[in-house]
């Protein structure tokens, strides 16, 4: 009986590849509610605070964020037209108490909102009002 010694040039086995580490969904893809509630929500406060509104009272039903500041005198709400971040969407802000006057549009050049552009949209705006910081 003669053995056969392996030749080189037989195939040698592939390493296994590694499986691809999946990442996450981006936050923005999360359920709306979801989305708003553990993000939106907090890096809105997070964005006042730093703004020096330390009293920011947020609320979230009926597909609208609603904030209310300065012990309640100062308002703004973020209208979603329907449960999607990239859906129409619209702004209002009072002050003194009043109810807000004008809904004007917000964001509507955007085909994607991501977190940061709606945190920025609303402080962006409100400082335009001169509520935020003095221009």
């Amino acid at each position: 009986m003669s053995e056969t010694a392996p030749t080189s040039e037989e195939p040698k086995a592939k390493p296994a590849a590694k499986p691809k580490a999946e990442k996450p969904p981006a936050i923005e893809d999360l359920p709306f509610d979801e989305f708003i509630n553990t993000h939106y929500l907090p890096a809105l406060t997070k964005a006042f605070g730093k703004q020096g509104v330390s009293d920011l009272q947020l609320e979230f039903s009926n597909s609208q964020v609603r904030g209310l500041w300065a012990q309640g005198l100062r308002q703004f709400t973020v209208y979603f037209s329907k449960s999607d971040i990239n859906a129409q969407k619209a702004f209002s802000c009072a002050d003194a108490g009043r109810s807000p006057s004008t809904i004007e549009p917000f964001l509507i050049d955007e085909r994607k909102a991501p977190l940061d552009l709606l945190v920025f949209g609303v402080i962006q705006r409100l400082t335009a009002q001169k509520w935020l910081q003095a221009n």
